[in-house]
């Protein structure tokens, strides 16, 4: 992403896409796919700086024990989020969760009055921490070319030789500046991309590149050069290149490609951080997070995994977004199932919304107020 200036983008930066602006209440979420087959992870966005600060509307009660008093609850899917909750709950390594699994594993598909009943039965919702922030990430998808040609002027780099496998937590020392990478001959590029799309694929992590032969890979995170990411969108719009409360993904990559060139770059080198790729074979399905299991699209969060386990179950509740065209609410069951650098905190969350344009539209205009719920597993009571 980002122009000239830094700060840090929204969640999930997104190829352009046409999609008409949502009117319902909440937004719409994706079918979940039942394979669960591990895959290379996606890597969450950054953390966004937003337009307006992130500050709840108004104080709210927080409900602890009682679905019924949570937001959107008798509203959600609930076939569709136990699907989720079978279909992540592998991964958790809690031992009582993991019972938990196994009694949902055992009941195959329910109609949506049995999963209600079952998720009311076997679990308690309990608020977490202060109001915090959501944002979203997804699968992006490009047009690549296997030799420079034309706007496909920036390489996909391999992994260097000489890059450790082994990085520091905490950066103090860089492999190599982002400008001292793009000044290398690229004779062993994997592919070619625009400068702009390979800037927002290293903000991703990974995503799809696809040829003018229809052939399509799966580009995959293999290392960085170790520095920290900085975002973009806050110093684009203190140097007036973009307006307050109109900071989404794609005004941002927009400007990145009408300023191709010298003044594009020295936007994107304000982001030091440099990410290498390997090339795999793309299966059309979703990849797999940081917990071996594949991404639920509408239904699987990036958390800090310092602070939640992976397979948890929390209630998202999220609501007065600060980017123009956003959906006003997100209130939903999902699981964690992922990690990211940026997403750092106990209520702070990336919801994984898909491959694709459409997607990545929608991930980038996600920035809101989040109240989260850990679903905390219960003993049923005996039948």
């Amino acid at each position: 992403m980002r122009s000239i200036a830094a700060a840090g983008l929204l969640a999930a930066m997104l190829l352009v896409g046409c999609a008409t602006t949502p009117t319902a209440r909440q937004a719409p979420i994706a079918s979940i796919p039942a394979a669960t087959v591990p895959q290379p992870p996606v890597r969450s966005v950054p953390e966004p700086s937003p337009a307006t600060p992130l500050v709840a509307t108004s104080p709210r009660a927080r409900p602890s024990g009682a679905f019924a008093g949570l937001e959107g609850w008798a509203e959600d899917d609930h076939a569709a989020a136990f699907h989720a909750f079978a279909a992540g709950c592998r991964a958790a390594r809690d031992p009582e969760l993991a019972k938990t699994c196994r009694r949902a594993l055992n009941l195959g598909e329910l109609t949506e009055d049995q999963a209600r009943r079952f998720l009311e039965t076997n679990f308690r919702p309990e608020p977490v921490g202060d109001p915090g922030v959501l944002t979203a990430y997804f699968t992006p998808v490009y047009e690549a070319r296997r030799v420079r040609e034309s706007d496909f002027t920036a390489p996909v780099r391999p992994r260097p030789v000489d890059l450790p496998r082994q990085q520091p937590a905490t950066p103090t020392a860089t492999y190599a500046s982002r400008e001292s990478i793009d000044r290398r001959p690229a004779a062993d590029a994997l592919a070619w991309l625009r400068p702009e799309d390979l800037f927002f694929l290293q903000i991703q992590g990974s995503g799809v590149l696809r040829f003018p032969d229809g052939l399509a890979r799966r580009a995959a995170f293999d290392g960085s050069n170790g520095a920290l990411f900085v975002g973009i969108a806050a110093p684009m719009r203190r140097l007036g290149l973009l307006v307050d409360q109109d900071t989404s993904a794609e005004r941002i990559r927009a400007w990145l490609a009408a300023n191709r060139g010298s003044a594009a770059d020295a936007v994107m080198r304000l982001n030091p951080r440099y990410v290498f790729f390997r090339l795999e074979p793309d299966d059309g399905v979703e990849p797999a997070g940081a917990a071996g299991v594949r991404l639920i699209p509408g239904r699987a969060l990036a958390v800090d995994q310092s602070q939640h386990g992976m397979g948890e179950v929390l209630w998202v509740d999220a609501t007065s977004p600060t980017l123009a065209g956003a959906f006003p609410a997100y209130r939903r069951l999902a699981m964690a199932l992922d990690t990211g650098g940026a997403i750092k905190g106990q209520v702070r969350a990336d919801l994984y919304l898909g491959r694709g344009p459409e997607a990545g539209l929608e991930a980038g205009r996600v920035r809101h107020v989040l109240h989260l719920y850990r679903l905390t597993p219960v003993s049923p009571p005996s039948s």
